[in-house]
């Protein structure tokens, strides 16, 4: 059966009176300061407001709006000395922020973004006063990839990977390149240290720059020779374990619902907590244990508030 989605907002953007937004929150001192309200602030005043804000209707209080989500835009553009704002009106009167499960940009998505602007006639300048920071920061997002093979990006898009760490790939050559973001990726360790660690430990035939004589012999070539193995062990191993997760997760998914289906039984923890509390206890533990952890929701400053 067919059933409507009910819709967070109405689908037309309404221009509301500064005035008549009511805000249910106070900004803090702090975060006026912040880099995030300075970004903010300045793509509003080069851009202007691109997202509306999300208000809902005041029964007792006839064309006053209660505001949900844009606390800060809506600061900002009063500190701007805007008269009115762009605004969708919710269907509900929802206490939540719409940010919450929003992901943050990785370097490699943000130097994806940056190039498709200049592409549609943008120019760095002009993204630089948007985003609140020097045109030489944009021209080096702009170059991040440069010099590094299609497949490791691909490996390392959606990752939290530094910028930093990513230009270290330059150092090595293309299949070097592919099986450091693999080692990466199979460890779930994206930090710099890590990947400068990879790259130093890389045979001098894969290297481009020449990272040994970068600085002072910390490691023996069978020092090297035995990470570089313990590595490629490390990856099978992950590997042969991700084989075999989604199993494992879905039996313990099954078993832990049929005693937790158990244990909701008045009469059967009775029974157990009488003759057999060994038993009730070690039960009660697997179902805790079992319990999975939910998604932790991502910073919000992919989308601005």
């Amino acid at each position: 059966m067919n059933q409507k989605v009910q819709l967070a907002c109405k689908s037309e953007v309404v221009i509301v009176p500064l005035a008549s937004l009511l805000p249910v929150r106070i900004l803090s001192a702090g975060l006026l300061k912040t880099p995030k309200y300075s970004c903010i602030e300045a793509s509003i005043r080069e851009l202007g407001l691109i997202e509306p804000l999300v208000v809902f209707p005041q029964a007792q209080l006839e064309g006053q709006f209660m505001i949900l989500d844009g606390h800060i835009r809506h600061a900002i553009l009063s500190d701007l000395g805007a008269k009115e704002a762009k605004c969708l009106i919710a269907t509900d009167d929802e206490g939540f922020t719409f940010n919450h499960k929003i992901n943050r940009l990785t370097a490699i998505q943000e130097h994806f973004m940056i190039l498709k602007a200049i592409k549609n006639g943008v120019s760095e300048e002009r993204i630089a006063r948007a985003l609140n920071v020097d045109p030489a920061s944009i021209r080096q997002k702009r170059d991040l990839l440069d010099g590094i093979c299609k497949e490791a990006i691909h490996i390392l898009r959606g990752k939290r990977t530094s910028a930093v760490a990513i230009r270290e790939l330059r150092k090595v050559r293309p299949i070097r390149q592919i099986e450091i973001a693999q080692l990466m990726t199979a460890s779930h360790n994206y930090s710099i240290g890590y990947m400068k660690c990879l790259v130093f430990a890389t045979p001098a035939e894969l290297q481009i720059d020449a990272v040994r004589d970068s600085g002072p012999e910390i490691m023996s070539n069978d020092d090297l020779a035995r990470i570089e193995q313990e590595s490629r062990v490390l990856v099978r191993e992950l590997k042969a374990i991700e084989g075999s997760h989604g199993k494992n997760v879905l039996h313990l998914v099954i078993i832990t619902g049929y005693l937790r289906k158990l244990l909701d039984n008045a009469r059967i923890v009775r029974f157990l907590s009488k003759g057999y509390p060994d038993v009730l206890e070690q039960l009660q533990e697997i179902v805790e244990a079992g319990a999975l952890p939910e998604n932790e929701p991502g910073d919000p400053s992919a989308r601005l508030t």
